[in-house]
């Protein structure tokens, strides 16, 4: 197996055939990762939050779902998750229009830019627009009148989420920047997370051997 640190604030992007896994662990803890997989093929093609939620019956994702493509396709497992289970499916990726609402002037790392340069560094076509990510880890409670609040996540040091994948896809993950809000906890500071790999995972682009 081989780890690699997600430094706070960036992305990175991996190419997964059938069958590889990926667990992102929060060594923190309350460290959000927006997470997106894509088709190498299509890149109109991409995991579906709003596709997951008509499958599934379900706002929120839990472990052992299978997560679906826009073409209502099979495209991720969630293998396992040691946290409390919070997970968003809701909130659009950051960006610079949001950190600009927020009062931010000139440049802030976001989540969208951060899709953006992964993608590029492994020259995988963008798609059109940011897809709606699985912002995993992060606490957004639905009050009963439909009232979003973003709370600080539950997730402990050392809790982790594994992913599988069940189609060929590039999987996107950024750890959030959002220092403005406690999407990332009350103390308002991104963290690293630490990524585990499989040995089988495909290093195409560059990922390093160990």
């Amino acid at each position: 197996m081989t780890a690699i640190t997600l430094v706070a604030r960036t992305g990175r992007a991996f190419r997964l055939g059938v069958g590889d896994s990926i667990t992102i662990v929060n060594l923190y803890g309350q460290q959000v990762v927006d997470t997106w997989a894509i088709s190498p093929v299509d890149p109109s093609t991409v995991l579906s939050m709003a596709h997951t939620r008509m499958a599934t019956g379900k706002l929120a994702v839990q472990e052992g779902d299978v997560l679906v493509d826009s073409d209502r396709e099979p495209m991720v497992l969630l293998e396992s998750d040691t946290s409390e289970g919070r997970h968003d499916t809701l909130i659009p990726a950051c960006d610079p229009a949001r950190y600009r609402q927020l009062g931010v002037v000139g440049h802030h790392d976001s989540c969208a830019a951060n899709f953006r340069d992964a993608l590029q560094e492994l020259a995988v076509p963008l798609p059109s627009q940011v897809p709606q990510p699985l912002n995993l880890f992060m606490n957004v409670p639905v009050a009963g009148d439909g009232t979003l609040v973003i709370e600080p996540p539950m997730s402990r040091p050392g809790d982790r989420v594994a992913l599988r994948a069940l189609q060929p896809l590039v999987l996107v993950l950024s750890a959030c920047p959002q220092d403005l809000a406690p999407t990332n906890g009350a103390h308002h500071a991104p963290r690293d997370v630490e990524l585990l790999l499989r040995p089988s995972f495909d290093q195409v682009g560059g990922l390093p051997s160990s």
